[in-house]
């Protein structure tokens, strides 16, 4: 089991003056750190076309970056070249386990645990990210800079890479096994490994408001709402044509507003957009499906696990009806569930203790039997 370890301040303190605010160094944050995965296993994960996958190296000064899957790994020698595999947490649950120690940070908030393996001189380049990450060193050694807020020219160093100028850090550190440095967004940074090294990063991603729009409008058309018209009866004469007046913008505004103060909507889209992976699930459906009396059987002995990356939330808007999203979808089990939905969504793993009664309510035991017969939830061995 993983512990994050803090010797110098507590989570409160990182949360109220450094989380989105400023990098930090966390000297020995997972004490004792060994690998998760093995460089070799990584590369095997990179070769699979469900996996997302990049190799970032320089030919002649220049920046290239390849993305997978990968047949082979021979051509780019045995220094200067980074391998970067996405969610990886969705695959492994050894990797898995590296989302506890950080939550005290809700999982909507969450977007995959990155692993990078590093060749000397491996890196990126100096970037900044719009993301909050956790970099945890794994083997070997690596050099970090850290500059800044600022306004840091960007520009495209490859069509897949985009870098920024460069800066003055104020952070130049090189991290060991077991470290950790934070970087809130808009800090540009810059790793360089030092000798053959795996780091983990575990990103906190947050949607633009322009991303959040966008997925409501998604939402409000494929539920098919928003559908009542602009009314404006005994509207006043008006004398000029081309003008929309304060008293029509208000009225603009107040049409569209109506939509975003509706907080059922609001929190049906909230629970539906977030709980969406951005990465494939690795999912294992059963060759032979269980029934629910199968399932309860099994959970005499075992727990339920949740795979790697699946993501479950309710919201309070919603919990007095037992609401709760999984992957994108909506599920209403009712109030006398209320607390069942909570342990399904705040506990990786599912007991007979934690279910309780909930397992007697047909329409739940069956809903959690078809997750489990789709992969979602499986009993660990």
């Amino acid at each position: 089991m993983l512990t994050l370890q803090l010797a110098d301040f507590s989570l409160e303190h990182f949360m109220a003056d450094y989380w989105q605010q400023k990098p930090v160094v966390i000297r020995q944050g997972f004490a004792d750190f060994q690998d998760l995965i093995s460089p070799n296993d990584l590369a095997g994960l990179a070769m699979e076309e469900a996996v997302e996958s990049r190799l970032v190296y320089r030919k002649d000064e220049a920046w290239q970056a390849e993305t997978g899957p990968f047949k082979s790994y021979k051509r780019f020698g045995k220094t200067g070249w980074t391998l970067i595999v996405q969610a990886v947490n969705h695959f492994l649950p050894e990797v898995a386990q590296l989302v506890k120690p950080f939550d005290f940070i809700p999982k909507w908030r969450l977007d995959d645990v990155m692993i990078s393996y590093a060749t000397p001189g491996g890196g990126v380049g100096p970037h900044i990210d719009l993301y909050d990450v956790f970099i945890c060193q794994g083997s070997g050694r690596r050099r970090w800079r850290v500059g800044d807020r600022g306004n840091h020219k960007q520009f495209a160093a490859h069509a897949a890479l985009w870098h920024t100028e460069p800066f003055e850090p104020i952070i130049d550190v090189e991290l060991s096994p077991g470290d950790i440095l934070y970087i809130p967004p808009g800090f540009p940074h810059d790793g360089v490994t030092l000798e053959e090294s795996m780091s983990y990063s575990v990103g906190f991603r947050a949607k633009s408001a322009c991303d959040m729009l966008s997925g409501l409008a998604d939402h409000v058309i494929d539920k098919d709402l928003g559908k009542t018209l602009l009314s404006d009866p005994k509207r006043p004469v008006h004398h000029h044509q081309g003008r929309i007046d304060p008293r029509d913008f208000e009225l603009i505004k107040a049409h569209v507003k109506s939509l975003l103060d509706d907080d059922k909507l609001l929190a049906d889209f909230a629970g539906s957009y977030f709980s969406k992976t951005k990465c494939v699930l690795d999912l294992q459906a059963l060759d032979e499906a269980l029934e629910v009396s199968d399932v309860v059987d099994a959970l005499q002995n075992q727990h339920l696990v949740r795979t790697g990356g699946l993501r479950c939330f309710y919201l309070d808007a919603t919990m007095a009806h037992g609401v709760c999203f999984v992957d994108g979808e909506r599920y209403e089990f009712g109030q006398a569930l209320s607390d069942t939905v909570v342990h399904l969504c705040d506990n990786d793993d599912l007991s007979l203790e934690l279910l309780g009664a909930a397992l007697e309510d047909a329409a739940f035991a069956t809903q959690l039997t078809e997750w489990v017969n789709a992969g979602y939830w499986y009993f660990e061995d």
